[in-house]
């Protein structure tokens, strides 16, 4: 099993004899390895001008239309700022305001054509940007790091339709 130790990690042990670093297998070693992995992948999206928070809202809406007090709650965000999200994603062709039905004041959000063109090209980036750190590992632990993610996509997914149910 590796050990990834940080930056961090060695200036403590340099600066403390007795500092011991965190073993990969801790919750705050994973943290801090989903962090980098965040990162890799806002580089990603960065490449197609889409921001973490875009890529997030286009996966929700490409399962189904959504008010934006709706997509505020999930994505943990006030309604002004989903308002600028959904503003960019408009502007750019890959997301639809519409009158919903039976309430013309409520406004629906919907992904377009493009913005399903969008979201797979995003998925395709991400992809790139995660397999050759997966293919660091031994096939072993990437398909533990590949299924590990699925159900973790999942439970969050679920979780997500719980709370907003």
């Amino acid at each position: 099993m590796r050990t990834f130790y940080t930056t961090f990690d060695v200036a403590q042990t340099i600066r403390h004899p007795n500092y011991v670093p965190v073993e990969s297998t801790s919750t705050v070693s994973s943290g801090r390895a989903l962090a980098w992995l965040a990162r890799n992948l806002e580089l990603a999206l960065a490449e197609l001008d889409m921001s973490p928070s875009q890529y997030r809202l286009l996966g929700m809406l490409d399962d189904a239309e959504s008010f934006a007090s709706s997509l505020a709650e999930k994505l943990t965000v006030s309604r002004p700022s989903i308002t600028t999200l959904v503003d960019g994603l408009v502007a750019r062709g890959f997301v639809e305001r519409g009158a919903a039905a039976g309430d013309r004041r409520k406004v629906t959000h919907t992904v377009t054509e493009a913005g399903r063109a969008q979201l797979r090209l995003a998925d395709e980036a991400i992809s790139r940007a995660i397999e050759p750190i997966l293919d660091e590992l031994s096939a072993k632990d990437a398909q533990h790091a590949r299924r590990g993610f699925a159900a973790l996509g999942e439970l969050l997914t679920e979780r997500l339709a719980q709370l907003h149910s």
